[in-house]
């Protein structure tokens, strides 16, 4: 009966993946037909197939346009960003044993954001440097603010060989105010262009996506995203305790540095190419928890299709609620965020 309970176990897991693949792909459908340009789903379609060379549906060079060079970047990125998003909250959250871990919570995504910030604003007091330094400093900047970020939280969280889930609180509140204060400095110094470019990246937005873009950072997401899966294990024995998980022969130290440098990876590169996006890292890992249990084993796999199902529906929100005119997606996240946050307090306080 156990070995039956257990096969029926995986074929309802197995169900629900493809119930989330499928929702990843309507999702992904109705991003790439949604715009101030009116081109349907099929046609949407048809142009891709037509890029291809399969078929031929007479796009008009317009059509190939928007949905070669803006709507399918932008899906892309948003598919790549929630994945990145959805991995780091639940590294985070099965690192800090708490559902209630974050990286926009705990200042990492603000130290990404410091990082990123200072380079728009002081790159240009950097003379000769080289075109393809140039656009690797930027994410190499957030990444490394996402670091630190990290890196303090870390220390400033753990005592005794264990974490304090209030002191990890209080500290990513004590982070975020210095990064916000460092960015309000840059601010401070920045020209108008810089401004603008700075209010991008508060407020969270796709709208920057561009292939140049995806081909420096996408490759750097794929990789941190496939080395966070290798965490499954390591992070489901965590949940028994770090003695625990030291006595089944984890290493629990070279977990939480590898954690820690995969979600500033994830972070920090996410923060580069389209700003601070809050509450997916949160809200994602949550509702899969709810769903398919703690293990990570099945966390990490399912985060990475509903984090971007959740980002395309996000954004479409964001493209079409005041069209003509685009919200920042960093607005519609913390709206959905901000509540859900406060039930999961207050379901933790009874």
């Amino acid at each position: 009966m156990t070995t039956l309970a257990r096969r029926w176990r995986s074929e309802d897991r197995r169900t629900a993946f493809v119930a989330l693949a499928v929702a990843l792909t309507i999702a992904a459908a109705i991003a790439l037909s949604s715009g101030a340009a009116s081109i349907g789903a099929a046609r949407s379609f048809g142009v891709l197939l037509d890029a291809i060379g399969v078929g031929d549906i007479g796009a008009a060079p317009h059509e190939r346009a928007v949905i070669l060079f803006v709507r399918l970047p932008r899906v892309v990125l948003a598919v790549l960003v929630g994945a990145a998003l959805a991995q780091a909250g639940a590294l985070m959250q099965g690192l800090f044993r708490n559902p209630l871990a974050d990286p926009s919570l705990v200042g990492i995504s603000a130290g990404a954001a410091l990082g990123a910030s200072a380079v728009i604003v002081l790159e240009t007091r950097l003379p000769g440097l080289p075109a393809f330094a140039s656009k690797l400093l930027l994410p190499a900047a957030a990444f490394a603010g996402a670091q630190i970020s990290g890196i303090v939280l870390h220390r400033l969280s753990s005592a005794d060989g264990r974490t304090q889930v209030t002191t990890m609180l209080l500290a990513g509140i004590a982070i975020n105010a210095m990064a916000l204060a460092g960015t309000s400095a840059l601010t401070y110094v920045a020209t108008d262009e810089q401004l603008r470019t700075l209010t991008f990246w508060a407020m969270g937005s796709l709208g920057a996506a561009t292939w140049e873009n995806l081909s420096v950072a996408g490759p750097l997401l794929v990789v941190s995203i496939a080395v966070a899966s290798t965490l499954a294990r390591p992070l489901d024995a965590m949940l028994l305790g770090e003695s625990e998980a030291h006595h089944l022969g984890i290493d629990v130290e070279r977990t939480k540095r590898r954690a820690l440098l995969t979600t500033s990876v994830l972070v920090g590169t996410a923060v580069a190419l389209c700003g601070i996006v809050g509450f997916v890292g949160l809200i994602v890992p949550h509702l899969v928890r709810q769903a398919f249990g703690p293990g990570h084993r099945f966390l990490l796999p399912a985060a990475l299709l509903v984090g971007p199902a959740l980002l395309l529906v996000a954004d479409v929100v964001a493209r079409t609620v005041v069209a003509p005119a685009e919200l920042p997606i960093g607005v519609v996240t913390a709206l959905v965020g901000g509540p859900f946050f406060l039930s999961l307090l207050k379901r933790k306080r009874l």
